[in-house]
């Protein structure tokens, strides 16, 4: 089985299905006190993060499946969405 797999530098897919959100001021001070640089590592200085999800979309444009969380902990596994994949495409 073939399939597409989209990367989304940037975020423009994700936030056009709002599936990104902003880090608060207080949120962005813990990352910073872990040193960890997110406008670096994301190359902008938006401080925003996609939601952990999983679209399976058909070639003609039409989400067949979809799991989303806000919990950033709660992510698809990569043999599930290969299972959903085969029940939904065949």
């Amino acid at each position: 089985m073939a399939f597409d797999v989209l990367s989304d530098q940037g975020l423009d897919v994700a936030e056009q299905l709002g599936l990104v959100f902003s880090l608060p001021d207080d949120l962005k001070e813990v990352y910073q006190g872990f040193g960890l640089d997110l406008p670096q590592f994301n190359g902008d200085d938006s401080w925003q993060l996609p939601l952990p999800a999983r679209l399976i979309v058909g070639g003609d444009g039409v989400v067949l499946d979809v799991e989303a969380s806000a919990d950033y902990t709660d992510r698809p596994e990569p043999a599930a969405t290969v299972a959903r994949l085969r029940e939904v495409v065949g």
